[in-house]
């Protein structure tokens, strides 16, 4: 570890095995030539993954595979009172189950690590120790009850709470003097009054004059561990990170950040901060709402490239927004010169058709059907069990051809296990006189479709059946070929509402069908 602490500190430039250095072209997005590209996901593990860090995660993502480097997640865990057990764990398993997993991480390892801020705290030691020694920094001996004093006054008068550097100016012997009955008080950094410009790749040049408006911010707190200005700033210097793409809350602290890289002398990366991503009404996303969870689409049976798709359709970094886009799609689209400061609003009510699209997409696939086939079998033996009468519907060849025939029907592989589709996978219980209550040629109708179902297997296709089945009326005065359909649906299926027929049929096979007809007629 000491080894790590002492190469990390040195100066320079980060390893070439970091990744592969930018072109002149990709140089315009802000990093000189030559240099690695290295991007960051910074989540805290306050709680589980959602919509918003994955559309963080994911444009970090996909900057990183597009311009060939490496895309680093770490874990800001400093705030130990609000860690969420099984957050951290949480986080990394879904950016797996996104396909977007991480290079470099807790769990993965790298060149840069460790990548747990609560293990880095020798590092944050050193620059605060950087920051006393030239100025920049100083002890602030202020009490907890002192500071909450000072907020409740400024809201008390309408104003926006800042601290009042009552610290700043203490000489040497009075910080020695506290020092002996406080011997670990916060470290606060020394605000400058002129804050630099900086131009952000998304939202231009921006200023924003922090020590006009707010107090000298602490940096190292007293228990030892950082906040997240310090620990940012430090950890993307010695991880080597190229470019910050995150989102729009923190502009506003970017100069302060910038003020930190100028006192510590280390050249800053690039900025480029994301718009927020809103629900459809321009709310805020909200860890309130259940339903914004990486692991509630996961277990609803989303499939990850449909909410990728889904959340930067809403949004902008593309030439063109479409539906259908794949992961490797998207890393070839993106530009980040085309990320606008418009609010992405997310509209959820969409992801059905998305996830119909990519559905679709792993279909046509033969080795992605052979996978989603064993899928399909698992959901079936979990959904029903014992209920389940023929293990001839376990069959991959039976299994397949539900898929084939209901693609573009269904939105996810869940919905063929739903109470609609248990025809498929159960036989129902219906009576001969539900079907007489249809049409009193129930046994003439029934005893027709058996005689279709003598012929060769091989003629059993939806056409052959479409046509077949609408002869079956006739001779039968007073029969309706609506009722012979609505008869044989509830035959087959013990539903009056369905897909066709003809489909019905060919999904089950016609030995199922003769067995399902059969056991009516003898009910």
């Amino acid at each position: 570890m000491a080894v790590l602490l002492r190469r990390l500190l040195q100066p320079g430039r980060p390893p070439a095995a970091w990744g592969r250095p930018l072109d002149q072209r990709e140089a315009g997005l802000g990093t000189d030539a030559g240099a690695a590209v290295r991007v960051r996901f910074a989540p805290s593990p306050t709680g589980f993954l959602h919509l918003g860090g994955l559309r963080t995660a994911l444009y970090n993502y996909i900057f990183a595979k597009k311009h060939g480097g490496s895309f680093i997640l770490r874990l800001e865990d400093t705030d130990q009172a609000r860690l969420v057990p099984g957050a951290a764990e949480n986080i990394e398993d879904m950016l797996a189950w996104a396909g977007i997993p991480p290079d470099e991480s807790p769990r993965r390892g790298g060149p840069a690590g460790p990548y747990l801020q609560s293990q880095r705290l020798e590092l944050y030691a050193q620059a605060t120790a950087a920051l006393l020694r030239t100025g920049a920094a100083y002890r602030c001996f202020c009490s907890p009850q002192r500071l909450e004093l000072l907020k409740k006054e400024a809201l008390r008068s309408r104003q926006t709470p800042r601290y009042d550097n009552r610290c700043r100016n203490l000489s040497q012997r009075q910080v020695a003097e506290k020092l002996a009955s406080d011997p670990t008080p916060a470290v606060r950094f020394r605000l400058e009054k002129e804050a630099p410009a900086f131009q952000d790749l998304v939202y231009g040049w921006t200023r924003h004059e922090v020590a006009s408006v707010e107090g000298d911010p602490v940096v190292l707190k007293s228990d030892g561990f950082p906040t997240y200005h310090l620990a940012c700033v430090v950890d993307d210097h010695h991880m080597g990170v190229s470019h910050v793409l995150r989102g729009s809350e923190w502009l506003a602290s970017t100069p302060k950040h910038l003020l930190l890289y100028q006192a510590l002398g280390w050249p800053p990366p690039r900025f480029a901060h994301l718009p927020l991503l809103l629900n459809r009404d321009g709310s805020k996303l909200s860890k309130r709402q259940g339903d914004i969870f990486l692991e509630h689409f996961a277990a609803a049976g989303f499939l990850p490239d449909a909410l990728l798709d889904l959340v930067t359709n809403c949004g902008s970094g593309f030439a063109e927004n479409q539906m259908g886009r794949t992961l490797a799609e998207l890393i070839a689209q993106f530009d980040l010169t085309r990320i606008t400061c418009h609010s992405a609003l997310l509209d959820l009510e969409k992801l059905p058709d998305f996830n119909r699209l990519h559905l679709r997409r792993l279909v046509s696939s033969e080795t992605q059907r052979r996978q989603l086939v064993g899928k399909l079998r698992a959901l079936v033996e979990e959904t029903f069990g014992s209920q389940v009468q023929s293990t001839a519907v376990l069959d991959p060849a039976y299994v397949e051809r539900v898929i084939l025939l209901r693609q573009g029907h269904i939105c996810r592989l869940q919905d063929l296990v739903s109470p609609a589709y248990s025809y498929l996978w159960t036989r129902p219980a219906v009576g001969r006189a539900q079907l007489g209550a249809i049409s009193e040629k129930a046994d003439v109708i029934a005893k027709r479709v058996l005689g279709l179902l003598e012929g060769p297997v091989m003629s059993l296709t939806q056409d052959m059946l479409n046509a077949e089945l609408k002869k079956l009326s006739e001779g039968l005065e007073g029969t309706k070929h609506s009722h012979v359909m609505k008869l044989l649906r509830l035959a087959l299926s013990g539903q009056l509402q369905g897909p066709p027929v003809a489909e019905m049929m060919v999904s089950l096979g016609p030995k199922e069908v003769r067995e399902r007809i059969e056991k009516v007629l003898c009910s």
